[in-house]
């Protein structure tokens, strides 16, 4: 696919862009360059190539999912802007 200076002028204008006479046939080579690009990408076959999250193999590193009080409840509870017994204490949000 090769695009011309009206196809130029007229992406630039569907594109709200404002782009000068002199400037056209730039860019007119800079979207054919990159058009040409594109179709020798879709020629390369694809259909055996797993897809891949990461080009760099990785594992994800597991650990024992324990369920424990933090260590220091005490330690916790002095960071709380205030506190009755062993529990936060929160302003009331919901009339």
């Amino acid at each position: 696919m090769s695009l011309d200076k009206a196809a130029v002028a007229k992406i630039a204008k569907l594109a709200r862009l404002k782009l000068e006479p002199e400037r056209q046939e730039a860019m007119t080579a800079e979207l054919n360059t990159i058009l040409s690009f594109v179709e020798e990408l879709q020629a390369v076959k694809t259909d055996n190539v797993p897809p891949l999250t990461s080009v760099a193999p990785m594992k994800l590193r597991w650990r024992e999912d324990v369920v424990n009080d933090g260590g220091d409840p005490e330690a916790v509870l002095r960071n709380a802007p205030g506190r009755q017994a062993s529990f936060y204490t929160v302003p009331k949000v919901i009339e």
